[in-house]
């Protein structure tokens, strides 16, 4: 079975949307390794929310077996050429096979190819250790600030204190020889 890179449509929207809240907040108990269904409660995100990162300077990356989209990531730039990852989800089922660092790095070579952007940013969840250390294997390193937690956005905080830590990375500029 081949696996396939693509860029989402406003028609993958209810797929995406199930794909990020099934690998965030399982239906079951299951244990997948990006859950966060210990720490929030509801959704992780809406059609509303997805249909919205459909604009000018913004994607999401899918990769798909046969027609089903089995990992997504979402990556927009701003004016001053950073580009922000975020959404960055897999089935349960198919985490752990790479799919995750596979995403990561599309994102990161879609923005340098299409946004010109050298530096690259992402908000995780602090309570996140094991998803800080995911990120910091591949070179993001953590900003120093701290943005609190959107409730009404995303779902309730099920502990206190949770907030969002900043990683960047920033990939060296190409000179011409």
């Amino acid at each position: 079975m081949q696996l396939e890179l693509r860029v989402a449509c406003e028609a993958d929207t209810e797929e995406i949307v199930a794909l990020v809240n099934g690998a965030y907040h399982p239906a079951s108990k299951e244990s997948c390794w990006t859950h966060e269904s210990n720490l929030i409660f509801g959704r992780r995100t809406t059609p509303q929310q997805v249909l919205s990162l459909f604009r000018e300077q913004s994607a999401i990356l899918l990769l798909c077996l046969e027609s089903k989209i089995v990992a997504c990531v979402h990556v927009e730039t701003n004016q001053f050429g950073t580009a922000y990852i975020g959404m960055l989800a897999t089935e349960p089922q198919r985490q752990t096979q790479g799919l995750g660092k596979q995403m990561l790095l599309h994102a990161e070579s879609y923005a340098k190819e299409h946004f010109k952007a050298s530096t690259f940013k992402m908000l995780i969840l602090s309570a996140r250790p094991e998803l800080l250390a995911f990120y910091e294997r591949r070179g993001y390193v953590q900003t120093g600030e701290i943005e609190e937690y959107p409730f009404a956005e995303i779902g309730q905080p099920i502990v206190s204190g949770l907030h969002f830590l900043s990683l960047m990375k920033t990939m060296p500029k190409l000179t011409a020889p």
